[in-house]
C-alpha cells in the first residue's frame, strides 16, 4: 500500500474503479503517512481526519454499488489554508485570522466533494499568500522535497510539499503571481494556473481579486485535467492522441532570462531540445509589452491587497511578519488615479501581447529563474530575502499580468520547471499541449 503514496490521482481512481483499491484503506494510508511524517506540522496546518474517513467511506459504498461520481471519486487531496472548510479553521497563514472558522465550504470544495474527492486537511501557506518563497515565520515553513534546507516555494508551499512528500494524492492551491506554479516547479510537480474567473473564488480568502485564481498541484497533466473538471463541476479535457508534431511554440526572450541560474537555463534548453525532437517548432520572440507591464505589478497588486485588508492589518500590524506587512503597506503609496492608469496600461499591453503571439500554440518560459532559496539565509539576510522573492515571482507573473492560463511541467532536472502559457480560457488546449510535452520530456 505504500506505493499508493506515489501514484497519480488518476491511477488511484482507476484502481478504485477496478476494485483493486479500497477508498477507506487508501485514506487511512495517507492519514497514517501524515501522522508519521517528521515534518507533518510544517506541511499541514490542520488534518481533517473525521471528514476524510467519512468521505472515504461514502466513496467506498459508491464504488461497491457501481455508482462512482467521477474518475477521482475516493481520491484524497489536500487544500491550501485559504479555502473555507465548514467548522474547520481557515487562517491563511496569518495570526491576524487566528481562530477564524467558516460556516460553509468554499464553492470549489463543494464541487470537489460532489465529485467524490476526499478532503485530507489544510496545508500551510505564505502569510496571506503574499510571497513566492513559502517562508512563513508566523506559522510554519514547509520544506522543498529536493532540499529540506530550502523553502518549498509559495505561496502554495504546503500544497506542493503534501504531494511531493507523499502526504496527498494531489493538492488544491491558488495562484495570484505564481503561487501554484512556483512550488509545483520546485517540487517536481505539475501545476495549473487557470484563467482569472474560470474557477469560483467564493469562500477563498482573497489577496488581489483581479489576479487571484484557483488551481491544482499534482503528479501528471491528466491529474490536472481531472482536478480542473472536479473543481468546476465540468468535464475533463480529452488528452487522447495529443502530440507535438507541427505544433508551434514561442520562447519569450524577455526579462524571463535575465540572471537565470545555470541549472534552470540548462534544464530549459534540454526541454526545448526534446520538444523539437518530438516534432515541435520552437522559435524565439521578443514582446516589448511584457517588459513594459512588469513594473505595473507594484501598483496593481499592492493597492488592491492593501485596499482589501487595510482595516484588519492596521488594527493589529504587530501580528504580521514585518516583510509581508511592508508589502501590503506599499499599497498606500498609490492613489486611485494611479491604479486606474496602471490598469489602462496593462489592458493595452495585453492587446499587444495577444497580437505578438497569435501565430503560436503556446508560449514558453522557465517557470523560475532561480533555484529554491536557502531557508537559513532568508531568515538572516534581508537583501537575500528581497532579491530572491522578486526573482522567484518574475517569470510566473507574466501569465498573471497578461491574463493567461499557464501550466508548469517537471523537466526531469530537480526543481526546474518548464511553463507553457496559452490565451485566456484555453485550458483544454493548454492541457492537450501539456500532455504532449509531458510525453516528450519523459
Amino acid at each position: 500500500m505504500r506505493e499508493w503514496l506515489t501514484m497519480t490521482a488518476a491511477n488511484l481512481g482507476r484502481g478504485i474503479a477496478a476494485g483493486q483499491i479500497d477508498p477507506v484503506t487508501l485514506c487511512q494510508t495517507y492519514l497514517d503517512a501524515i501522522d508519521a511524517h517528521p515534518m507533518r506540522d510544517r506541511i499541514y496546518a490542520r488534518v481533517t481526519t473525521e471528514r476524510a474517513l467519512a468521505e472515504a467511506g461514502a466513496a467506498a459504498d459508491r464504488a461497491n454499488a457501481g455508482q462512482r461520481l467521477s474518475p477521482l471519486d475516493g481520491v484524497p487531496v489536500s487544500w491550501k489554508d485559504l479555502f473555507d472548510t465548514a467548522g474547520v479553521g481557515t487562517e491563511a497563514g496569518t495570526k491576524l485570522l487566528a481562530g477564524r472558522v467558516p460556516d460553509e465550504d468554499a464553492a470549489v470544495l463543494v464541487n470537489a466533494t460532489a465529485a467524490g474527492l476526499v478532503c485530507l486537511g489544510k496545508t500551510h501557506t505564505s502569510e496571506m499568500a503574499f510571497s513566492g518563497l513559502g517562508y512563513n515565520p508566523s506559522t510554519a515553513t514547509p520544506p522543498c522535497v529536493n532540499n529540506e534546507n530550502a523553502v518549498a516555494g509559495g505561496s502554495s508551499s504546503g500544497a506542493a510539499a503534501s504531494v511531493a512528500f507523499g502526504l496527498a494524492a494531489a493538492a488544491i492551491g491558488s495562484d495570484t503571481g505564481g503561487s501554484v506554479r512556483i512550488p509545483a516547479a520546485w517540487n517536481d510537480l505539475v501545476g495549473l494556473k487557470t484563467t482569472s474567473g474560470r474557477l469560483s473564488l467564493e469562500g477563498v480568502v482573497p489577496l488581489a481579486l483581479k489576479f487571484d485564481t484557483v488551481g491544482p498541484l499534482c503528479r501528471s497533466v491528466e491529474d490536472a485535467a481531472l482536478l480542473l473538471a472536479a473543481l468546476e463541476g465540468g468535464k475533463a479535457a480529452d488528452l487522447h492522441h495529443a502530440d507535438l508534431d507541427g505544433r508551434r511554440f514561442a520562447v519569450l526572450r524577455t526579462a524571463a532570462f535575465d540572471d537565470i541560474s545555470e541549472p534552470q537555463s540548462a534544464a530549459f534548453d534540454s526541454a526545448i531540445a526534446r520538444m523539437r525532437a518530438a516534432g515541435a517548432v520552437v522559435e524565439d520572440i521578443e514582446v516589448d509589452e511584457v517588459d513594459e507591464a512588469m513594473p505595473l505589478s507594484g501598483c496593481l497588486y499592492t493597492a488592491e491587497a492593501y485596499g482589501l485588508w487595510r482595516d484588519i492589518i492596521e488594527a493589529d500590524p504587530e501580528a504580521m511578519y514585518p516583510r509581508i506587512l511592508d508589502r501590503f503597506r506599499m499599497g498606500k503609496d498609490f492613489s486611485g488615479p494611479d491604479y486606474v492608469a496602471a490598469w489602462a496600461q496593462l489592458d493595452a499591453a495585453r492587446i499587444g501581447y495577444d497580437a505578438a503571439v497569435a501565430g503560436y500554440d503556446a508560449v514558453l518560459v522557465p517557470t523560475s529563474a532561480n533555484m529554491p532559496p536557502d531557508l537559513e539565509r532568508l531568515t538572516s539576510e534581508d537583501d537575500y530575502y528581497v532579491t530572491e522573492n522578486l526573482m522567484t515571482l518574475r517569470n510566473t507573473r507574466i501569465a498573471n499580468l497578461m491574463g493567461l492560463c499557464a501550466l508548469t511541467l517537471p523537466t526531469g532536472a530537480a526543481s526546474c520547471g518548464l511553463s507553457l502559457m496559452c490565451a485566456p480560457d484555453m485550458e483544454e488546449q493548454l492541457l492537450r499541449l501539456g500532455a504532449a510535452v509531458e510525453e516528450a520530456l519523459r
